[in-house]
């Protein structure tokens, strides 16, 4: 088995929408790729959440997810959440696509992601350096918009 696969396939408020896959070769970094739907253009914070719970839509899914109890960071910081991907730009169709690779959002063992949750929120995330009282919690990214549950995908 050399390559696991995962996906989330995301819903939110006014027709946002989309599907986001996962692909980690053993031992290497997880390929984050998909699209979504339905957003204002520009840039929107993207991340993982601890939770896998959308009971009460996304705000269910708790906070980012944090297994080394770090700051909000960038993806490129050495301090940062583990779900910390920074942002998705929508271009004036309201389409993202994306395309990420992320060494610390593994599919399989102690920290994996699979079984929380991926959330798209309404504004850009400021990566931890915006200087307002949310920028090392959330990146002040606002509010949740779409997510989705991340689940093991078939490799058939």
């Amino acid at each position: 088995m050399g390559t696991l696969k995962a996906v989330a396939i995301l819903s939110g408020t006014e027709n946002v929408n989309g599907a986001i896959q996962f692909t980690q070769q053993i031992n290497g970094p997880t390929k984050v790729f998909g699209k979504v739907t339905g957003l204002r253009p520009g840039l929107h914070g993207f991340h993982v959440h601890a939770m896998g719970d959308t009971t009460n839509g996304c705000l269910s899914t708790g906070p980012h997810y944090n297994p080394l109890n770090k700051e909000h960071g960038a993806p490129q910081d050495e301090n940062r959440h583990a779900g910390d991907l920074g942002n998705i730009i929508a271009g004036q169709d309201g389409v993202a696509e994306l395309l990420i690779e992320d060494s610390q959002i593994p599919l399989k063992g102690p920290d994996s992601i699979v079984g929380r949750a991926v959330v798209v929120h309404a504004d850009p995330d400021d990566l931890g350096r915006g200087g307002h009282k949310l920028s090392k919690s959330t990146g002040n990214a606002g509010g949740r918009i779409a997510c989705g549950v991340i689940g093991i995908q078939s490799a058939v």
